[in-house]
């Protein structure tokens, strides 16, 4: 199935979706939970794209990479094998040099997980805090 992504919710808030396979359970056939941590940064990774900015890009243009600088997370209740789930991002607030976003793992209205990231921009080079490139807080903060 493919993934789909769209701006939902409000506040504005950007959705992903996402089928849970079998190598992302445990012996339980539930979903090990260190794998809530892959949908995350996935979502939040299809969030910039559908904001128009690539990692890749950011790395090799402005030289800065978006790293995660403290998560918390509640799990909630159990996502199993072939569920399909939606993950959200929505802005919380930003700084000069951080974001901080809230996120959900959802079975349809179902909410499994909640975490709330921050998320600090750096350097490629010498991984030190640096300002978010204009062009990215301004779309970041436009979407608020």
């Amino acid at each position: 199935m493919p993934r789909q992504a769209s701006w939902t919710g409000r506040p504005p808030s950007f959705s992903w979706s996402v089928r849970v396979y079998y190598e992302d359970t445990d012996l339980g056939g539930v979903v090990y939970y260190a794998n809530y941590l892959k949908f995350l940064e996935r979502a939040r990774t299809e969030w910039l794209r559908a904001l128009g900015f690539e990692q890749t890009g950011l790395a090799t243009v402005d030289n800065v990479m978006f790293v995660v600088r403290s998560i918390s997370m509640d799990f909630l209740k159990p996502a199993r094998f072939d569920d399909e789930l939606e993950v959200t991002v929505e802005l919380v607030e930003t700084g000069a040099s951080r974001i901080v976003v809230a996120q959900r793992v959802r079975r349809g209205a179902e909410a499994l997980v909640t975490a709330r990231v921050e998320i600090a921009c750096v350097n490629t080079v010498s991984f030190r805090p640096v300002r978010i490139p204009g062009p990215v807080i301004a779309r970041i903060r436009n979407k608020k």
